[in-house]
């Protein structure tokens, strides 16, 4: 079709936001006559959420910026199911106190994404296991089971991929697609909600949805899906060698946060910048045809302005601010990770590639040895002459640090307590 004609769906597909739509055309109507209503489910399998699930979280956050209504749906009864969509085994079952704990984690990432509030275009947030734990069984197979071909559940690729693989599938996992599409009827009921969206491997999942609301309710809803998002390289969006790119504080630091988009390969850069900033698209377009070294402004303008819609403005300039001391000017700022070693372990000595597993600078023991048999070790901005070199009181520099690096981007600060 032509572009569309919604300030949502037409900056959405500018963007890169948009994969697959049920109903493109009819959807765009319907948002250009006035507020529409939808939402993205989360799972609650971790205390926050990784930069993987942040295409998500941005898609709601344009939402609600052109003028919708954005539904956050907390997994609290999905989670004790588990999302088997192309994954090789089950996920681990969760017990009620675990899932509350992460619900909590997780709420905490959505605060400075969206507006939430009580007015039209508010952003509200739910919890499917308000309506998923008091189902009776017998009702809900009578009313809502009989909709669903299991002939058709098997062609999904979520699942006939695991049953080609010959991996297990439980009978647990395989209800989840049905209490997915019933949420979907749930939320169209309660909130007048017309629009699921999610990530391309929940397209089955979705459609489940749409199909269920017609046949039930004869309602018309609409499923939206982003596309898989993986660096130019090919690998997959939130991970690194250090691990999962986390969202919340508490389990990654801001300055280590700033520093993954600061990262970003010179490929992913304008894409990137039209993902998962708000900064407007004649900006991204100057800004991506920056060349050569000039690329690393358009870096630093993505790290930032990441940063500051997760973390504040505020963090976001320090972090920036620190990195700028700590690469233009050979210091260090004070927004580095920092680790704290006792006193008295120190005066011993501590291995330098124990140290730097404990700093975060290598996800293991064995990495951390590589690194500095490679050379990408530093100590004081030293190169490390040995994997077992001690690292003791006599390196604090005159601040009261140590400073350690893995290659010329990453840096953690050591202080003795």
């Amino acid at each position: 079709m032509a572009e569309p004609k919604s300030a949502f769906l037409r900056e959405a597909h500018a963007r890169g936001f948009v994969h697959q739509v049920t109903d493109l055309e009819a959807l765009d109507a319907l948002a250009c006559e006035g507020p529409i209503t939808a939402y993205i489910g989360f799972d609650l399998t971790a205390s926050s959420l990784h930069v993987g699930s942040l295409v998500s979280i941005m898609l709601l956050r344009l939402l609600q910026r052109t003028g919708h209504k954005p539904i956050v749906l907390m997994g609290g009864g999905t989670t004790k199911v588990g999302d088997p969509s192309f994954r090789t085994e089950s996920r681990p079952l969760l017990s009620e106190t675990e899932i509350a704990a992460n619900k909590a984690g997780i709420q905490r990432c959505f605060d400075r994404f969206l507006a939430f509030g009580k007015g039209a275009t508010d952003a509200v947030m739910v919890d499917n296991a308000d309506w998923l734990d008091g189902l009776n069984y017998m009702a809900f197979l009578r009313d809502y089971g009989r909709h669903f071909s299991v002939n058709r559940m098997l062609s999904f690729d979520s699942v006939k991929l695991r049953l080609e693989r010959e991996q297990p599938l439980s009978f647990i996992e395989f209800n989840y697609m049905v209490l997915q599409a019933y949420d979907f009827v749930e939320l169209a009921r309660r909130h007048g909600c017309i629009l699921q969206m999610g990530g391309s491997d929940q397209w089955g999942n979705i459609v489940n949805g749409v199909e269920l609301g017609r046949r039930t309710d004869d309602r018309a809803l609409f499923g939206l899906t982003t596309p898989l998002i993986t660096t130019a390289s090919g690998a997959k969006m939130g991970k690194t060698a250090a691990g999962a790119v986390w969202i919340n504080e508490d389990r990654l630091p801001v300055y280590d946060y700033w520093q993954f988009w600061r990262n970003t390969e010179d490929a992913d850069v304008a894409r990137f910048l039209r993902l998962f900033t708000d900064l407007p698209l004649a900006e991204i377009a100057k800004l991506e045809r920056l060349q050569g070294a000039e690329i690393n402004a358009a870096k630093i303008r993505l790290a930032t302005e990441a940063t500051a819609l997760a973390h504040g403005r505020g963090a976001a300039d320090a972090a920036a601010e620190t990195a700028r001391r700590t690469f233009a000017e050979g210091g260090v700022g004070d927004e580095l990770p920092t680790i704290e070693i006792g006193r008295a372990e120190l005066e011993k000595g501590v291995p330098a590639f124990d140290l730097l597993r404990r700093a975060g600078l290598a996800a293991s023991n064995g990495e951390a040895r590589r690194l500095i048999k490679g050379g990408g070790g530093r100590l004081n901005d030293v190169t490390i002459a040995s994997d077992t070199q001690p690292v003791s009181l006599a390196d604090l520099t005159v601040e009261g640090y140590i400073k350690l690096s893995a290659g010329r981007k990453r840096h953690a600060l050591v202080r003795p307590v």
